[in-house]
């Protein structure tokens, strides 16, 4: 499973690069954010379940946001509160509101960052 999720989450990854970064994507802009957060999103849930697997696999059925508050139990405080925040964060971007303007192109960045960051950092 660690070999399938770990080329997921790196193909997750480059997905959300290829959004942010070819304008030749055929979509608009806000579009290629919305598109690199889910991409985002979707690798930070992976490396989450990937962690909490290892050490309590019936969590499967669990949603995520109660996985978020196993995490600290099995990571660093720092880790599991980065990881939340980013996770919330990508939750807001992913999601059209009328009434909201999308995540801009730079908080997509930093968003990738971090997940590119905390990705190498929860354990196996």
């Amino acid at each position: 499973m660690t070999g399938a999720a770990s080329t997921s989450i790196d193909e997750l990854l480059q997905t959300a690069d290829q959004l942010l970064s070819d304008p030749g994507v055929e979509a608009s802009e806000a579009g290629r954010h919305r598109g690199a957060s889910l991409a985002l999103r979707t690798a930070l849930e992976i490396a989450v379940d990937r962690t909490l697997d290892a050490v309590m696999p019936r969590l499967a059925g669990v949603t995520t946001r109660a996985k978020m508050l196993c995490l600290r139990c099995y990571t660093t405080g720092s880790i599991a509160r980065r990881s939340n925040a980013v996770w919330s964060h990508l939750c807001l971007g992913c999601h059209y509101h009328q009434y909201e303007i999308g995540p801009t192109r730079d908080q997509v960045r930093a968003w990738r960052a971090e997940v590119g960051e905390l990705v190498g950092e929860l354990p196996r």
